[in-house]
């Protein structure tokens, strides 16, 4: 196989363990990342959503400190945000590259994302449910659980897609500081070394793996619908 495919992509095959390391990587941040993104970025949009003027939860200042704290992290470039939390990572990780010193910007820039699409999600459920759940004595964490969460499923798992698939960007940008993955292995053969199959090959490994999060996630959301 390595044989066949040397006349094609030959800088790929002879870099395919740095390349398969790069892979992984790239997973592990994703993995590590989005599993702490999805624990942490429902339960911010649900705050985001419930807390608002005529939330179950109403609370203004809570509401404005959550919102406005969303509307930054998500206006900054991820590169940028990156490069500003360099520090936080030394202190929290220990170290500011590579898989671990990563973890902590991807957060930053994932779960104010999908904070704010779990919160238009839990929009989307019609008001007549609550109200019936009101009705008969149920608690706002009872509503939270058997009517805003059950009924915004389909909602929050396309949330969750599409937050995976930003985040495997932010990952291919995290490289470029030094996290690793395919990001870095692409900038730094492909790019600097002139060597464009290991361009290409990264895209494609890149494109697959958003091509399988959209399916997954897609399909998840359509089994979900009522």
């Amino acid at each position: 196989m390595a044989e066949w495919l040397r006349p094609i992509i030959p800088d790929v095959v002879e870099r395919s363990d740095q390349l398969w390391e790069a892979l992984v990587e790239t997973l592990q941040m994703v993995g590590i990342a989005g599993g702490i993104s999805v624990l942490l970025g429902i339960p911010f949009g649900v705050l985001l959503f419930t807390t608002k003027r005529g939330g179950i939860l109403q609370n203004r200042p809570v509401h404005f400190l959550l919102s406005k704290f969303c509307d930054v992290f998500r206006s900054i470039p991820y590169i940028l945000l990156a490069m500003l939390l360099l520090g936080l990572s030394r202190l929290v990780v220990g170290t500011a590259i590579g898989v671990k010193g990563a973890i902590i910007p991807l957060l930053f820039g994932t779960i104010p994302y999908l904070g704010r699409l779990t919160e238009n999600a839990l929009a989307e459920v019609p008001a007549g449910m609550v109200e019936a759940a009101q009705a008969i004595g149920s608690s706002p964490l009872e509503i939270i659980w058997r009517v805003y969460l059950k009924e915004a499923i389909p909602g929050i798992a396309r949330g969750v897609t599409i937050t995976l698939v930003s985040l495997v960007n932010f990952t291919t940008l995290a490289g470029v500081l030094g996290a690793g993955g395919l990001g870095n292995f692409a900038v730094m053969y492909g790019h600097s070394r002139n060597m464009p199959d290991i361009i290409v090959v990264s895209i494609l490994i890149i494109l697959a793996l958003v091509s399988l999060i959209q399916a997954v996630g897609t399909l998840i959301a359509r089994r979900a619908t009522h």
